[in-house]
């Protein structure tokens, strides 16, 4: 016996009702916060620092200075997986900068990236561990002499690579042994007995001096929909974090951003909060009237990027490393956002 039309109209409301209820809230659109678009760094390790490495090149205009933490230099696969997976991991052939330099001026000549001379005037800070069995040091070797070649001056230039850590990102106290090349990534190493605090190091060599670190941020991890910036296709995830310090929360506060990549089996999804609570940047960011964007890539079922690599071989195109390409598209767009003025509320 079939219900009558009213009757079944409640019934059908009310599971729409109740699956609505059982769903998470979907996220807020990513606030406007007027930050200083002239100042925006950007970071990362691993495929975060290869994707580093891309937005200085291809946005150098605007991005003034960038961490790379286990990274290779631009252009490093040129379009190619098999590359990506030897060459750019240190096995095989050895990586020549000036053939990658030669690429990057064609781009920049065709309008694709950036000029390259606003490179002069960015400030770099690499690492490489001496003990990192993932991406091997000549690769990180080739990323510096790439930058040297582009016009990073010598004094703007700091490579730290005595240190006998793994792959990761190194924080004072937090995470595995030093020597660690395994999840989530993150390791605690020592130099001359102290905690090596490389979110600091990479922001000081960026910013120049800056306030002490806190012991225990107080702002607030704001989680917003990355889908108004980028597809499911990109590889992107639909969920990414900003860092909002309390002194940037004010309409006026002129914050600077910095944007931190995670690398590899590193994102919200693998390996929950770590990178983006533990790794130190917040930590910076309170006395620093910083804000910290956190952009999330997910694993795909995709042979193309099962371990939710940011994309520096050319898994969403061939565009990848351009000003045009997806990811970064919609990272500068992020960035873009924070910077808008926030719109008076009405009394």
């Amino acid at each position: 016996m079939s219900l009558p039309r009213s009757i079944a109209s409640l019934v059908l409301l009310s599971l729409t009702a109740a699956q609505a209820l059982a769903q998470p809230a979907a996220p807020v659109s990513l606030p406007a916060y007027g930050a200083n678009p002239q100042q925006t760094s950007v970071s990362g390790l691993s495929s975060g620092a290869f994707m580093a490495v891309q937005m200085q090149v291809a946005y150098s205009g605007s991005i003034i200075g960038a961490g790379v933490v286990a990274g290779g230099p631009y252009y490093c696969a040129a379009n190619n997986m098999m590359y990506a997976t030897t060459i750019c991991m240190g096995n095989g052939m050895p990586i020549y900068p000036p053939l990658l330099v030669s690429a990057a001026q064609s781009f920049a000549d065709a309008g694709l990236i950036d000029p390259l001379k606003n490179l002069n005037q960015r400030r770099v800070y690499v690492f490489s561990g001496t003990d990192d069995t993932v991406v091997r040091q000549p690769v990180v070797d080739a990323t510096v002499e790439f930058f040297k070649e582009v016009g990073v001056q010598t004094a703007q230039l700091q490579y730290v690579n005595k240190m006998p850590a793994g792959h990761a990102v190194i924080t004072p106290s937090y995470g595995n042994d030093c020597a660690a090349n395994a999840d989530p990534y993150i390791s605690h190493c020592s130099v001359e007995t102290k905690g090596y605090d490389q979110a600091g190091a990479l922001l000081q060599h960026i910013y120049g001096a800056l306030q002490p670190r806190v012991d225990t941020p107080s702002g607030t991890i704001v989680s917003f929909n990355q889908r108004t910036y980028a597809s499911a296709a990109t590889g992107m995830a639909g969920t990414g974090f900003v860092y909002v310090p309390k002194s940037c929360s004010t309409t006026g506060a002129n914050c600077k951003v910095h944007v931190a990549i995670h690398g590899c089996k590193q994102s919200v999804e693998s390996v929950g909060n770590q990178f983006i609570t533990d790794t130190g940047y917040n930590n910076w960011a309170d006395n620093n009237k910083l804000m910290v964007l956190y952009p999330q890539v997910n694993k795909s079922w995709s042979p193309l990027n099962p371990d939710g690599c940011w994309d520096w071989w050319g898994y969403t195109g061939t565009n990848y490393a351009y000003k045009s390409g997806s990811q970064m598209k919609a990272i500068k767009a992020m960035v873009n956002q924070l910077a808008q003025q926030p719109k008076k509320s009405r009394t």
